[in-house]
């Protein structure tokens, strides 16, 4: 995968009135010196809520050198303290090399329980009053494969007759149409297959989102009400800290977990077992052996997008 070299900055697009004035005043404060830039934006503060001068004249990450991380990361960590009431560590986790995380779900084993929307709900400090989720559990009629046909808001007692549940969420695909949708390159797929998103560039346009075919993305439409008892205070700065409003956001396989040897907290709530993930480039892991024994199948393949997610049955 070739990266740009810099992030493009400059666009016109039709997007939500709060965003684009926070798009437009980073190229404003690039101008302006620091005192000039925070006073001349007071007024734009009030209107967006809680945007400090030093977010809306923040680099893309891409550009941030490890100093200008570590006070970013600094900064971040005393807003959540003061917006949300809670002490965390953000951190940054890179890469691991040699490796390339993908997922596989058995749907010969899932049951539909949900315990996995549950878990994502938690890990990834999502909206309370929304219940927002990176996964998508669908309820399918046993012999179709019929997608629009799929319930996901049933509410009675699971497994149920003649169904089958299918799993769905990012598909970190090798081929991304969201990162070639994005105008300023807020998302990218990262060397361990990860597809991120950089919360402080996203400019809210939601172009990604409409660009996934799998309805994979999700778009904070308001301030996320998470109560400091319940935030997950281990989070990372491309992954789980709690996101600001007006960005888009999705799965990323808790890199803050993955990337440190860890599971994916979906993949440890799971009760029957139906989820695998690992390294695709181990000859020995699990998941390498069930990609090279079992008839796997992805979703949309005609798409080309080729993603590393994975389902299967057991006969």
């Amino acid at each position: 995968m070739v990266e740009p070299s810099e992030p493009r900055r400059s666009i016109s697009l039709p997007v939500l009135g709060s965003v684009s004035r926070r798009t437009a005043v980073k190229g404003i404060g690039a101008t302006l010196g620091a005192a000039a830039f925070a006073t001349a934006i007071s007024p734009l503060r009030k209107l967006q809520g809680e945007i400090s001068a030093e977010e809306l004249m923040q680099r893309h990450y891409k550009e941030l050198s490890p100093e200008d991380k570590a006070q970013v990361i600094n900064r971040l960590e005393n807003e959540t303290k003061e917006r949300f009431g809670a002490d965390v560590t953000i951190d940054d986790p890179r890469p691991i090399p040699g490796t390339k995380f993908v997922y596989a779900i058995n749907l010969s084993v899932c049951n539909g329980n949900g315990k996995c929307v549950e878990a994502c709900h938690k890990e990834n400090n999502h909206d309370r009053d929304t219940n927002q989720s990176y996964i998508r559990v669908l309820e399918m009629q046993k012999g179709t494969m019929d997608m629009e046909q799929a319930n996901t808001t049933y509410d009675h007692t699971v497994p149920a007759e003649d169904k089958f549940y299918m799993p769905v969420q990012c598909q970190q695909c090798d081929e991304p149409p969201c990162t070639d949708a994005c105008p300023v390159e807020a998302t990218w797929k990262e060397d361990d297959g990860i597809v991120v998103v950089d919360y402080n560039w996203c400019i809210g346009c939601r172009y990604c989102e409409a660009a996934c075919p799998y309805h994979a993305r999700r778009f904070n439409w308001k301030k996320p009400n998470v109560p400091a008892a319940e935030i997950n205070p281990d989070q990372g700065y491309l992954s789980n800290r709690i996101r600001p409003q007006g960005v888009v956001e999705k799965c990323h396989y808790c890199l803050h977990r993955t990337r440190k040897g860890r599971l994916p907290a979906c993949l440890e709530a799971c009760p029957t077992g139906a989820r695998v993930f690992g390294n695709i480039l181990d000859p020995e892991s699990e998941i390498r052996w069930i990609l090279e024994n079992k008839r796997v199948y992805v979703l949309k393949e005609e798409l080309g997008t080729k993603p590393s997610f994975f389902y299967y049955f057991d006969s």
